[in-house]
């Protein structure tokens, strides 16, 4: 008789199991090594605190009714959760904050995109350091786990958040036609991506600068040609960039790192510098992160804050095959 368990939830058996403990042992050394102090908190939120992170529909976490009436929602991710404990626990704490975590969320996702509605996130926040010296710190812990779970061939993606909010307000695209062109870019849909723009209705040479922009990556060298294009937006995005990534470099951490301005998250909280995972062994993010300055303004504290999350079990799928591959190329130089 077969008993079946919900799309998108997977059961781990124990040989999977010892190997998710060792990753899991593995990261955390690497944050607390880094002076980040692990937090968990409830896997149950108010939907009302949840709400707050201007999560997108298809994140959407599962709510429910308890006995007293309330409104609960099971967490979509772990920032909105810090944040709120931050708030209400940290509030008179020193700065900056170094928190992490490992712990389970949900999204109501499409189960037959292979995508999960339980998945694991591993990852850190730093609170109250601004700046590009903050962002920095955060992708050099990420770069060390990365380097911890044996992913050497893996690339950090580093864009801007605000990139084309701005440049479509400068070419006047505004409400359902904003969303629809955004949502192509948090999905990598660059086939999409033109057509949205067309039925905007900017203009051939808005559209060409937008598609140009989003297929520009690689070192330094494409800061210039993204400035050649011209435009308020861009030319103020190029000199975040910049910063950062000369950041970065100072501190021997840009090695993995490319510039992104194809790149969007599909989390409204981001305000700033955004980063994502990427291995050439799965087709799938491995996790990201970016800053959120602002954000914990929401529940009472205006400080700047940067973070990310790694999804453990693609980081785990990354880490086999990489292994594999080490052992096949093993093999054939005997």
């Amino acid at each position: 008789m077969i008993h079946p368990i919900p799309p998108g939830t997977r059961d781990v058996l124990p040989d999977e199991m010892r190997e998710l403990r060792r990753l899991n042992r593995n990261l955390v050394d690497v944050f607390e090594g880094a002076g980040y102090g692990e937090v968990a908190t409830p896997a149950i939120e108010y939907d009302e605190v949840l709400s707050r992170g201007d999560r997108p529909s298809s994140a959407s976490p599962y709510r429910f009714f308890d006995e007293n009436g309330d409104l609960l929602a099971l967490r979509s991710d772990m920032t909105v959760p810090i944040a709120r404990l931050v708030a209400t626990r940290f509030a008179d704490a020193p700065l900056p904050l170094r928190l992490c975590y490992l712990a389970s969320a949900y999204r109501a996702v499409l189960p037959q995109r292979g995508e999960m509605r339980e998945f694991v996130q591993a990852g850190i926040e730093l609170i109250g350091a601004p700046g590009a010296e903050g962002t920095a710190e955060v992708i050099g812990v990420l770069e060390a786990a990365l380097d911890a779970a044996g992913l050497d061939r893996a690339v950090i993606g580093l864009g801007h958040a605000d990139l084309y909010r701005s440049l479509l307000a400068e070419f006047g695209v505004e409400g359902e036609a904003r969303d629809a062109v955004l949502a192509r870019l948090a999905t990598h849909d660059l086939v999409g991506l033109e057509t949205a723009l067309a039925e905007a209705g900017i203009g051939d040479a808005a559209i060409e600068t937008c598609v140009a922009l989003s297929q520009l990556r690689g070192g330094a060298e494409v800061l210039e040609r993204a400035r050649e294009l011209g435009g308020d937006a861009v030319d103020r995005t190029t000199t975040r960039l910049q910063k950062t990534y000369e950041t970065l470099v100072a501190r021997g951490t840009a090695e993995r790192v490319q510039i992104d301005f194809g790149l969007l998250r599909d989390l409204g909280y981001y305000s700033g510098t955004i980063f994502e995972v990427y291995d050439p062994a799965v087709g799938h993010v491995l996790g990201g992160g970016g800053r959120y300055d602002g954000f914990l303004a929401n529940f009472g504290l205006d400080l700047p804050a940067a973070g990310f999350s790694l999804y453990l079990e693609r980081v785990h799928v990354a880490q086999m095959e990489e292994e594999s591959r080490r052992r096949e190329r093993a093999a054939l130089d005997v």
